[in-house]
């Protein structure tokens, strides 16, 4: 089983570079307060890295 982790969008995309938006929606996040399980992989937490302002890691799991 892999390695999992749960991020939660914490922070508005408005009036942001559009590069951080990209980067929401590559994650699969675009509203407020939504959660997504993701696989734990250096590209999404490279990701997760790029806007540590926008989301944060509510739980890691596996």
């Amino acid at each position: 089983m892999a390695k999992t982790i749960v991020v939660k969008q914490i922070g508005s995309p408005i009036r942001r570079p559009q590069n951080q938006r990209q980067t929401l929606i590559g994650l699969g996040l675009n509203k407020m307060h939504k959660t997504r399980e993701l696989e734990d992989t250096p590209s999404v937490r490279g990701m997760i890295n790029k806007i540590p302002h926008l989301v944060e890691i509510v739980e890691e799991r596996g």
